[in-house]
């Protein structure tokens, strides 16, 4: 097995892959993935070429929120396994040469945490309830919430409680569900807490820590009321106060402390990239998920402003661009990026929609991780994207479980159709998911194309040319390169020179005819090679690398 890097700065070219441990691999039939199925499948990983694993959360939760409701921070949720799988997970992560990130989920609690349950339990003056953000209402006997903020899962963002003594009481804030009640960080006690979580899985190995909503701890002084106005381009009293800062430059100074080099990465949904690069100073974090990148368009012009952007904002603060096109709360790219823009967030794809074209998404999906893969910096996948597998468009509503489904009424679907469980052999029950017939969500008829099993060492498979790609980005030190424009006089063609290989990219819709392009290295679909080995004719949605 390949063997890790002993750099302080291995995270800056890396390549790291997202599980989902619940659709990744289940070990004990049950139908939902465990970190004994995740172990199971870390030689798939390996050959891969990834250099990390982030693993979704598997502490102890009622899943409410699928594991991002924590009620123990420092256990394993026993639908995942125990702590001494977790202890074999990063053990065996390690002997495959892979570092292993975890989830971390500090912007909230579960409602079943020992803390918040004291909080209702013992009343208005409890020290716990002094960890969240309880507020009297406003109007009459305090029946209107104190403010006017709304969950990003849809409806109102605050909970009335009922006091010990069968009165109605405060209310609680909750930016997500009514099960995740928001943490005070104004408070010691939660801020000594969390450095004492960030030790606990420090101790026992891990490499870093993925901050779910970095952006969302720290909350504007006196929770003012706030419209979204998109002309006004005012920072939301809710999201990406400056004091966030503060706090994880306390933790960076906890992580420092360890010699092997563990990593902090924002989940943070901030515009513009100057504002987003101020969680990557030097004392602060080391990544943070380009969404912006995630978001463009497939348009020639408007991904080379992306691309520029994003690295002379990081150049600022000395840091690197961090690539990502999928992952567990938006559409599946190789759907996303033929689908109108309406459909290109978190709201979902169902069966009454507009189906995409599967084949023209492989295709341009395929294109567009080529593109991603030879950029400068990190770089994220997410799992089965290296299947090409499509969003599951068609998922009956009875079996959706995102909370967002149900607290919109079903007017927003969510993103169960990024989260269904992985196809790992064609005629397998399950595809090889669990070891009878159960998975969790639904896997599409169609999935069965898709499998691993079916496309190992199969030429110019989706897993095999991001085997490829992964191996040459490392041959040729892709990810550690300066990225040079090449002007190109056709529209619709995106083209640069990375280390020693120039990237072609054709976002337009019809064939384009090349030259001065080298021998071909990989190309995402195909691709007419004349005698010389150059091509001749680039067709649309396809990428090549060429020396």
């Amino acid at each position: 097995m390949t063997a890790m890097t002993t750099s302080p700065d291995w995270w800056r070219d890396a390549v790291i892959y997202q599980i989902y441990p619940r659709s990744f691999a289940d070990a004990d039939g049950d139908g939902i993935g465990d970190l004994p199925g995740v172990v199971s499948r870390l030689l798939h990983l390996a050959e891969l070429g990834v250099d990390a694993i982030w693993v979704s959360p598997f502490y102890v939760s009622p899943q409410h929120d699928g594991g991002y409701d924590v009620a123990d921070y420092r256990a394993v949720d026993p639908v995942f396994g125990t702590l001494g799988d977790a202890d074999r997970l990063i053990e065996a992560a390690h002997a495959h040469g892979l570092r292993i990130i975890v989830d971390l989920v500090p912007n909230h609690t579960s409602w079943d945490h020992p803390w918040f349950q004291a909080a209702l339990h013992l009343g208005p003056d409890s020290p716990e309830r002094a960890c969240y953000l309880f507020r009297d209402g406003h109007g009459p006997d305090g029946a209107e919430p104190p403010n006017n903020w709304q969950s990003v899962f849809g409806g109102p963002a605050w909970t009335r409680v009922t006091e010990p003594d069968g009165r109605l009481g405060a209310w609680y804030l909750h930016m997500y569900d009514t099960s995740q009640p928001d943490l005070d960080w104004s408070s010691p006690v939660v801020r000594a807490e969390f450095e004492s979580i960030l030790r606990f899985w420090l101790d026992r190995g891990v490499d870093g820590f993925r901050v779910d909503v970095a952006h969302g701890l720290v909350k504007a002084p006196g929770l003012p009321d706030w419209e979204a106005d998109p002309e006004a381009r005012t920072r939301p009293p809710m999201w990406d106060q400056d004091g966030v800062h503060e706090i994880y430059r306390a933790w960076r100074t906890v992580l420092d402390e360890y010699d092997h080099h563990p990593i902090l990465v924002a989940e943070a949904w901030v515009e513009p990239p100057e504002r987003l690069m101020r969680y990557l100073r030097p004392d602060e974090m080391h990544q943070a998920f380009n969404f912006e990148f995630m978001f463009t368009p497939w348009d020639a012009a408007r991904l080379r402003s992306s691309i520029d952007r994003v690295r002379t904002a990081s150049a600022s603060v000395g840091s690197v661009p961090t690539w990502v096109l999928s992952n567990h709360d938006v559409v599946r790219h190789t759907t996303r990026l033929v689908m109108p823009p309406a459909a290109s967030h978190v709201r979902g794809i169902g069966p009454n929609d507009p189906q995409p074209d599967e084949a023209h998404g492989l295709r341009r999906g395929r294109a567009a991780t080529l593109l991603m893969l030879s950029l400068p910096g990190g770089a994220y996948l997410y799992q089965g994207e290296e299947l090409g597998l499509p969003e599951h468009t068609t998922l009956p509503d009875e079996t959706r479980q995102d909370p967002t489904f149900g607290r919109t009424l079903g007017q927003i679907l969510g993103r169960d159709g990024c989260r269904v469980p992985m196809p790992w052999e064609e005629l397998a029950p399950a595809y090889g998911f669990s070891s009878t017939s159960n998975s969790w969500l639904p896997q599409p008829p169609a999935w069965a194309h898709y499998a691993a099993d079916i496309q190992q060492a199969v030429d110019g498979s989706t897993l095999e040319m991001y085997r490829r790609a992964i191996a040459l980005r490392a041959a040729h030190g892709m990810g550690a390169g300066e990225l040079t424009w090449i002007e190109s006089p056709a529209e619709g063609l995106l083209a640069f020179r990375n280390a020693d290989i120039t990237v072609v990219v054709n976002t337009g819709t019809e064939a384009v005819e090349t030259s001065d392009l080298g021998a071909v290295l990989l190309a995402s679909g195909p691709v007419d090679v004349a005698t010389s080995g150059h091509i001749a004719l680039l067709p649309a949605d396809t990428t090549v690398w060429t020396t």
